[in-house]
This record gives C-alpha cells, structure tokens and sequence, in this order.
C-alpha cells in the first residue's frame, strides 16, 4: 500500500524549481500632472483639448505576459526567487477634464517595461500537498523605449532605470512527479519622472512624477 502512496513535490534544500506562469500586470497609478502647464506650454492644440483642466491625469493599461521564474531552496522553509517576465507594453493616455467640463482623453502612444525582480520568501508549511509563502525583495524596471508624444507634436520621456519595492503571497500546490501548481500575488512600489520637450527645443522639463505602483 506505501508503495501505492504516490510521490508528491516536495523542495527540499538546495532544490530548484522553475514555474511558468501568466502573469497579469494592473498599474495602480496616481498622478500628479501639471496640466496647467501642459496647456499652456503645449501649443493651441494642446490648450484646446486640456484647457486648465485641475483633474487631468496620465494613466497606464493593464497587460498580460508570459513569465518564467526560478526559486533556489536554501532550506526547505526560506527560498530565493527570480523572476524573468518578457517585456510589458503598456498603452498610456492622459485623461481629465477640458475647457467647459467636457471629458477628454487623449493617446500618448505606449512603453515597453522589463521587470526583473528578485524576492526572499518564507515558506510556513513545507513538506505539505499545500505550501503557502510571503516574500519580499525588490523590483528592477527598464523602460525599452520611449515612444511618447502629446498630439504627435509634444515629446515626452520617462526615467529609462527605476527600482522598487516588492511584496508576494502565493501558494504552491503540490502534484506528482514533481509537478506543482502555483498561485502568486505581487504588489510593486515604484515611480518615474515625466518630462515633456514642450517648446520642441530639446529642452525637458518636469510634468509629473507618475507612481506605477502595479499589482502583478
């Protein structure tokens, strides 16, 4: 009957497991634009759709990825792990109000996101079918490419380094052979600089400072 029993995943110290997930990713964004300086300095189509508008406002869409990580076992409670998400496009808009209350929102065009993060994680129920974990760590994000604008006219660019805070809670589901399912939650903290070249004279000036801050 043991012999029946069948084998279920278990990491043990000095393991490594690999998890492919798809990994959704929801920016929790505040912003803090300048719209008032946006209207001004922007140029007449700029002031036309914006106006003074105070409750203007950059915002970044969600996206989903394949992810791939890997989790080093250095006791079978507390492990190390990386995760090597693809890069993340990520549409941004400002929206807000315009001359007269009309609701606006306008296309600034999108980034591309490379977020490398690294987390310590303690695992309270090793050796069992379910092991949940909570972790911590930090966030390395690269922005690929600024292809920003305001009405094509304006360019804008954002920070292309940032770091940032990371806290996790998953679980993992252990399955036979060394399989296992895996459930993760991940709340990122970081921010970026916004500036805009709004005379085109190649000279950048602040008009935010957006918090990302995404669940992922």
């Amino acid at each position: 009957a043991a012999a029946l029993v069948p084998s279920l995943a278990m990491a043990e110290a000095g393991d490594i497991v690999v998890r492919l997930r798809a990994t959704h990713i929801s920016p929790d964004t505040s912003s803090k634009l300048q719209s008032t300086t946006v209207g001004l300095d922007g140029g007449a189509a700029a002031n036309a759709l914006y106006g003074t508008g105070a409750n203007a406002a950059l915002q970044v869409d969600n996206n989903t990825i394949p992810e791939i990580d890997f989790s080093y076992y250095i006791t079978k409670n507390i492990a190390a792990e990386l995760i090597l998400a693809t890069g993340t496009r990520h549409d941004v808009k400002i929206e807000g109000l315009g001359t007269g209350g009309s609701a606006t929102k306008a296309d600034l065009g999108s980034v591309n996101l490379l977020p490398p993060t690294l987390t310590l994680q303690w695992h309270f129920n090793p050796d069992q079918t379910i092991d949940p974990y909570v972790g911590a760590g930090v966030s390395y994000v690269r922005a690929m490419d600024n292809n920003l604008n305001l009405l094509g006219a304006v360019p804008i660019t954002i920070d292309r380094n940032n770091w940032g805070v990371a806290l996790q809670a998953g679980v993992d589901y252990n399955l036979e052979n060394k399989w296992l399912l895996n459930f993760d939650v991940k709340k990122i903290w970081f921010d970026t600089t916004v500036k805009a070249d709004l005379n085109n004279n190649g000279n950048y000036v602040k008009i935010d400072q957006l918090d990302i801050d995404p669940w992922v």
